[in-house]
């Protein structure tokens, strides 16, 4: 059985990076992958995020909003399975449970939330506030269980989250010592923001093993008395520069100048049935080996320097490496089927059940609305007829409204534009008029077009990038004669005498385009020569000259815009150049510094500062950073 224990630092950013879910977990190729810092709320779980073929997942996510953390930290649990059901396989967990205080919910059978055993000394707040975070997924795999973690940050000068940080871990060990008293075995992995010794940071002083939280890890080991062995140190006993997290704004992977907090532990006595005899255990019987994947570091060899132009290249990937341990003789366990907390059953994935209630009600709804649509339809008509002439309805009023006579009066929902026809049973009519058809045209069809008519008009309104920066003068007078035409076309009764037997055909403004046509260009022909006296022909022309004209308007316009931006892009480049030579050269490469701003609350928030711009490194190292600082409200250096 392979585990692996990864700090994504945004499980939407490496799914990104690998093209698709199961591409980023088949790259480890592991039974178990362990996820921190998904950066996910539970409102945005959904199914190419948190499930895919051959991985049941479990989640927890933050649940809290204090100071604004929400959506920033959050661990997940991928179980590499050939079935969730009926399984035999040790890595489907047979439980599993969110948090680690018990009372988020478990999946274990009749056992509701509850506080956990060994955790009754602490009140109900106390363990809700530091299981609010989503720092926690424990899964039961039967033999072994299993904490994902994602350990608090306290920054020295911030007390409140060392208080928290100092609560979250001192539930925790009583969690573990509860469960190894219960003769349980223990795997502990991820990120638990300690370095534990000074080898695990590149720059540790004298000090730095005085730390409360290092002083507390180190107690847990086996060298000091505790139960858990570090299983990477106990493996890699005399490995240098072993480090599994980057300062991501520093550039120091390049040089590998980082720390290891990410870490796998564990406690608990072998499989084999002698496991009293002296050591064995379940590292020095289990575990075959454990390493760093340094192959997903975001900064590769053959990069480019970022001095050298490599800070314009974006590394894809974590600031952290993956770490993964490797068992061996992990038999089976008795067939059981995916527990009851995995994502394939939350309401945001699987989607909420129905009841027989809710169906029933929703087609009651959907009868009320269509009941309505009826209802409004008929007044609909009721009004249209309230607008025609007294001939018009004496003839819709005599023949039987829908549902007397549906073969003498109906509405016609095929056509583009709704009518209303008047077939040949009508009574009190005459024949002519029984095989006369009078069409209505209803005004509020005529702002609802056909769905042609729809993507007709999306596509001419799509804008050019020129049209941004040119204005037609002319617009104004278009939307008025577009006004007109459109009250012109919107007529309340075309004349049945006039008209043939048979409906006319609509164009996509309501009437006939024959006559449009016709019409249009016989009163525009007749409008023009009344204005200025002349023939059609010289209309042509004088409209040709006038577009002629507009046109060469707007190329000057395009041609003026095209000359500011030209000056506004030349003056961008002049400030450019005196920001550049206002930089100031760092003393160790004499090389242009680069800007940085203060985003710590404090006195100096927001101001900025230079630095060196070559990566981070050890001082030992005069390729790497200098140490060069200075604030920008200085001088410029002279050169």
């Amino acid at each position: 059985m392979k585990i692996v224990s990864y700090n994504v630092n945004g499980l939407r950013q490496r799914i990104s990076q690998f093209g698709s879910l199961v591409k980023f977990l088949n790259s480890f190729d592991a039974d178990i992958i362990c996820i921190q810092e998904t950066k996910l709320r539970r409102q945005e779980l959904t199914a190419d995020l948190g499930i895919t073929d051959g991985y049941e997942s479990f989640f927890s996510c933050t649940r809290t909003s204090e100071k604004g953390r929400t959506g920033y930290s959050g661990v997940a649990t991928f179980c590499r399975v050939k079935s969730a059901f009926s399984s035999v396989e040790a890595a489907l967990p047979v439980a599993a449970e969110e948090g680690f205080t018990g009372l988020l919910g478990c999946s274990r059978k009749g056992e509701a939330a509850s506080v956990a055993k060994g955790l009754e000394e602490f009140s109900k707040e106390e363990l809700l506030k530091v299981d609010s975070e989503g720092r926690c997924i424990i899964t039961d795999h039967g033999h072994i269980v299993l904490f994902n973690l994602y350990g608090p940050r306290a920054e020295s000068d911030d007390a409140q989250r060392i208080q928290f940080k100092l609560k979250f871990f001192k539930i925790l060990e009583k969690r573990w010592q509860s469960l190894l008293h219960q003769g349980r075995r223990i795997f502990i992995v991820g990120d638990l923001n300690i370095a534990p010794f000074a080898v695990d940071r590149c720059d540790a002083g004298p000090d730095f093993e005085k730390n409360e939280f290092r002083t507390w890890f180190r107690s847990m080991l086996v060298e000091s008395g505790g139960h858990f062995f570090d299983v990477f140190r106990a493996k890699n006993p005399n490995r240098t520069e072993a480090f599994t997290c980057w300062p991501s704004n520093t550039g120091a992977e390049q040089f590998n100048y980082g720390t290891r907090i990410d870490h796998i532990l564990c406690a608990g006595s072998c499989l084999h049935e002698e496991h009293d005899v002296d050591g064995h255990n379940l590292l020095t019987c289990h575990v075959k080996e454990c390493d760093i994947l340094t192959e997903y570091k975001r900064w590769k060899p053959g990069n480019a320097p970022r001095w050298k132009g490599g800070w314009n290249i974006k590394l894809e990937g974590s600031d952290h490496a993956p770490v993964y341990t490797s068992l061996v003789d992990i038999p089976d366990v008795p067939q059981h089927s995916t527990p009851s907390l995995a994502a394939r059953y939350l309401p945001m994935i699987h989607g909420l059940q129905q009841t027989l209630v809710s169906v029933l009600m929703r087609r009651q709804a959907a009868k009320q609305v269509e009941s309505h649509v009826e209802s409004n339809s008929f007044s609909d008509e009721t009004n249209i007829l309230g607008g025609c002439s007294p001939g018009v309805k004496r003839l819709a009023t005599n023949c039987n409204l829908p549902g007397t006579n549906k073969s003498c009066c109906s509405l016609d929902q095929n056509s583009e534009n709704t009518i209303i026809k008047v077939g040949r049973h009508c009574e009190d009519l005459t024949e002519a008029a029984c095989n006369t058809t009078i069409a209505f045209e209803r005004e509020y069809v005529s702002s609802m077009p056909s769905k042609e008519t729809r993507k007709r008009a999306r596509k001419s309104q799509q804008l050019s990038l020129r049209s941004f920066f040119l204005k037609s003068p002319n617009l104004d007078n278009g939307m008025d004669s577009s006004a007109t035409d459109n009250s012109t076309n919107q007529t309340g009764v075309l004349n049945s005498n006039n008209q043939s037997q048979e409906s006319p055909v609509m164009d996509d403004r309501g009437c006939n385009p024959v006559q449009n046509d016709a019409n249009g260009s016989a009163s525009s022909q007749d409008q023009e020569e009344l204005d200025h006296g002349s023939n059609p022909t010289q209309n042509y022309s004088n409209g040709s000259s006038s577009s002629q004209g507009q046109e060469e308007q707007d190329g000057s316009n395009y041609m003026e815009k095209e000359k500011k931006n030209n000056v506004a892009l030349l003056e961008w480049q002049r400030i450019q150049l005196h920001m550049q030579n206002s930089i100031p050269l760092c003393k160790g490469h004499r090389e242009p510094c680069v800007s940085r701003v203060v985003k710590k609350p404090g006195p100096t928030f927001g101001h900025r500062f230079y630095v060196c711009a070559r990566a981070e490194g050890p001082p030992s190292n005069p390729e790497a950073n200098c140490g060069y600082f200075r604030w920008a409200s200085m001088k410029s250096r002279q050169k």
